[in-house]
């Protein structure tokens, strides 16, 4: 019998954390760590623009490694745009094979073009296994 389809949307984060693009890279760190949370979404700034996400990876490469500044260094200046994104309804197999392919550990997620959470590695592993694994 083949195993159940997990989708993305079983196992995905609905709580968006959002940030300015033009927010200091310091305003980011202060919200990563007041939210408990390791990336940011960066709002589109028109609606032809694209989302972009920027996380403490990205922070500590491009920032700290190269010693630059977090106060005059915006966050537009390390993210990573366009997000990577996936839909909703996709099976977390195929989501997974998507992000390792890209070396990238979370991508944003979407329904009717529409951003409605995100998903991590570790969210869609842990979410198939647990769905797909034999009960004792």
């Amino acid at each position: 019998m083949p195993d159940p389809v997990v989708k993305v949307e079983d196992v995905m984060q609905t709580t968006l954390h959002t940030i300015d693009g033009l927010a200091s890279v310091r305003d980011a760190i202060g919200e990563m760590n007041r939210l408990g949370v390791s990336s940011l979404v960066i709002e589109r700034r028109h609606p032809g623009d694209e989302h972009g996400v920027v996380t403490v990876r990205d922070i500590a490469s491009k920032v700290v490694g190269a010693s630059r500044s977090a106060a005059r260094t915006s966050v537009y200046e390390v993210m990573a745009k366009p997000a990577l994104t996936v839909t909703a309804g996709m099976n977390v197999k195929y989501a997974i094979r998507l992000l390792a392919r890209f070396g990238i550990n979370r991508a944003l997620v979407t329904r009717d073009d529409q951003l409605v959470g995100l998903v991590t590695l570790r969210d869609m592993v842990v979410g198939y296994a647990g769905r797909t694994e034999p009960k004792d």
